[in-house]
């Protein structure tokens, strides 16, 4: 999977064949953003719309827009299994 970035929002990008365009949704988030290009440049540009827009109607809405994980997640495990993964964490390194 091809994927861009932008403003912390993660887009997978896939190729239609059929249409011979480049198309792109973003991940993470409970609403519908989607864009399109026909060169990997124009892509990008329609990507960056698409979260600024998405963003622009969120705040003249009122609402707080989805944001991309924050990396954190809280869960409840057995003090030994939860030392074993932060050591293996820390061995991995960053």
């Amino acid at each position: 999977m091809s994927s861009m970035s932008y403003k912390g929002y993660i887009a997978r990008i896939e190729f239609d064949e059929r249409d011979d365009i480049f198309v792109g949704r973003v991940l993470g988030v409970s609403d519908i953003i989607s864009f399109q290009g026909a060169s990997v440049a124009e892509l990008r540009t329609e990507f960056h719309l698409a979260v600024d827009d998405y963003l622009a109607d969120c705040a003249e809405q009122g609402i707080s827009p989805d944001k991309p994980a924050s990396g954190k997640i809280m869960l409840r495990i057995r003090p030994e299994v939860h030392a074993a993964a932060t050591i293996a964490a820390q061995a991995a390194g960053p």
